[in-house]
């Protein structure tokens, strides 16, 4: 058999129900596995070596006796440091939160030990959870292990470097702006963020607490498809909702049986934001011809106003001025990745005006479209925002609905995996993703291939932003390359059985960045 931390979830669990893995197997191999390798990719917060083992040593113990929790009995699992563990600060990278010991766990975390469920430990992520890094004061950067030197993405990139390393098979993180999307799409696995309140959110912390216009949302990673659609299979819906009453106790279709024929796909590389990079646009130019020779109806279609989109987002997530980001770093030097958004968000209005029309004058349009938008808002203009963001999820519903599409084939993230420290003044970047947050669509992450190296190069770069994005393709030949599919509310099983036509053909390729990968 082989080593145990490197099968896939699905593997594991089939192993463990026919009696041919034990969970403290499985737990034992993993920990092994962190301690070996973790060291140099600070992936993990916390290890919980005896708790861990344990728990799998009860749970075998139960799995002797005839009582079995689920489909997860006895499967490790890790955690993002954002959702509440009983006894255990809660942090969120700051230094002023060390002292924020939980009472209780999150309602996931709950949910997921009443499955059987074996937490190896927490995972790191981005100071604030609010840029595409997972870096803090407290706990370090997180490496991505397809490169040392480059950031496993953010802020769930704890969660991504684990999966794609075998340290863990299925991780828990949070997303509102693409933070469990983006760093799958970078480490080479799989991801999915679901339709808004279709998993349990009470016990997951955040900085910007009341702040409701854009929502964060639990999604799941892990190294196959398969697994992915596994784990939906298996939450019970009805004690979901009984822990958070915000989740509709919908019942669950199995994506096996999506018929793929009577698909319409529309496919999108463009937004009008930020070009992204050309391995990038080969990465979803590939996925959608890989549907259509799978009898999936494929049409070019980009969504309506993007850049208007981005605009309201950005306008909501600032609309305090910064105050409560201050207030939350308390004494903590912001990263220097948060130090220019916190300074964009305090300048007053007429400022940012000034500001605004000397970056177009300049050439630097981008920037000053992300000048005009953010800063201090009145409630009546916070409001104004608020309603053209839900208004948009309309709009984007409509131009689905002319088209007859059932889902969108995009970018997860414009370029490869940022080196590290590169997320500074690159938030663009994340807009493929934040979109379908702004939208609260659904959205999954499948890895497509590797960058080649006639890839490395951008035609042109027009301004700043262009131009970091060029640095940042120059260093990314080998990194891997994934695609994001979206799809209508609720509809989660398409989205997973569109993944699965992809993963299917480009998984047999040469370049397909298969994982555990060894850390290199």
């Amino acid at each position: 058999m082989s080593a145990r931390w490197s099968l896939p979830l699905g593997a594991m669990i089939d192993g463990l129900g026919r009696g041919e893995l034990s969970s403290r197997e499985l737990v034992d191999a993993h920990l092994d596995r962190i301690h070996a390798l973790d060291a140099r990719l600070h992936a993990f917060t916390t290890v919980f070596d005896d708790e861990a083992r344990a728990h799998a040593t009860r749970l075998d113990e139960e799995r002797a006796a005839g009582r079995v929790r689920g489909p997860l009995h006895g499967v490790p699992i890790s955690v993002k440091e954002c959702l509440d563990l009983e006894g255990h600060p809660t942090t969120l990278g700051l230094r002023s939160r060390q002292n924020t010991v939980a009472t209780r766990d999150a309602a996931m975390v709950t949910l997921l030990r009443e499955m059987g469920a074996v937490v190896l430990g927490r995972t790191n992520l981005s100071q604030t959870m609010l840029f595409a890094e997972s870096r803090n004061p407290l706990f370090g950067q997180t490496a991505n292990p397809w490169s040392l030197a480059h950031s496993a993405g953010g802020s769930s990139g704890g969660e991504a470097a684990a999966v794609a390393a075998g340290m863990s098979p299925l991780g828990i993180g949070t997303d509102i702006g693409g933070s469990v999307r983006s760093p799958a799409a970078v480490c080479g696995v799989c991801a999915l963020k679901p339709t808004l309140d279709l998993l349990p959110m009470r016990g997951v912390q955040g900085v910007l607490r009341g702040q409701e216009a854009v929502r964060s949302m639990l999604g799941t990673l892990t190294r196959t498809v398969d697994d992915l659609a596994r784990v939906y299979a298996a939450f019970p819906r009805d004690r979901m909702a009984a822990l958070d009453p915000r989740v509709p106790p919908l019942p669950w279709r199995d994506p096996g049986e999506v018929n793929l024929r009577g698909l319409r796909v529309g496919w999108y590389t463009d937004d009008g934001t930020l070009p992204v990079s050309a391995s990038v646009r080969r990465a979803v130019e590939t996925a959608a011809d890989v549907l259509a020779a799978q009898g999936v109806t494929v049409i070019p279609c980009t969504p309506p106003n993007v850049p208007g989109l981005v605009a309201d987002y950005l306008g909501a997530l600032s609309a305090d001025g910064g105050e409560t980001l201050r207030a939350a770093l308390g004494s903590d030097p912001p990263d220097p990745t948060l130090a220019p958004l916190l300074s964009l968000a305090k300048i007053p209005d007429r400022g940012r005006v000034v500001l605004a029309r000397a970056a177009s004058l300049v050439g630097q349009g981008r920037l000053g479209a992300m000048l005009d938008a953010m800063g201090e808002k009145s409630v009546a203009e916070l409001w104004r925002l608020t309603d053209r963001l839900r208004a948009w999820r309309f709009e984007v519903l409509d131009v689905m609905d002319r088209a007859r599409l059932d889902a969108l084939v995009c970018p997860a993230f414009a370029t490869p995996a940022l080196p590290h420290g590169m997320s500074k003044n690159f938030t663009l970047a994340s807009v493929s993703a934040l979109t379908w947050n702004a939208a609260q669509f659904p959205g999954g992450v499948v890895p497509v291939g590797r960058v080649r190296g006639d890839e490395t190069r951008r035609a042109s770069a027009r301004d700043a932003m262009e131009r970091h994005a060029a640095k940042v393709d120059a260093q990314s030949a080998g990194l891997p390359l994934s695609v994001q599919v979206v799809g209508r509310p609720w509809q989660e099983p398409t989205v997973l059985a569109l993944m699965a036509a992809v993963e299917r053909v480009v998984r047999e390729a040469e370049d397909f960045p298969r994982t555990p990968v060894d850390p290199r």
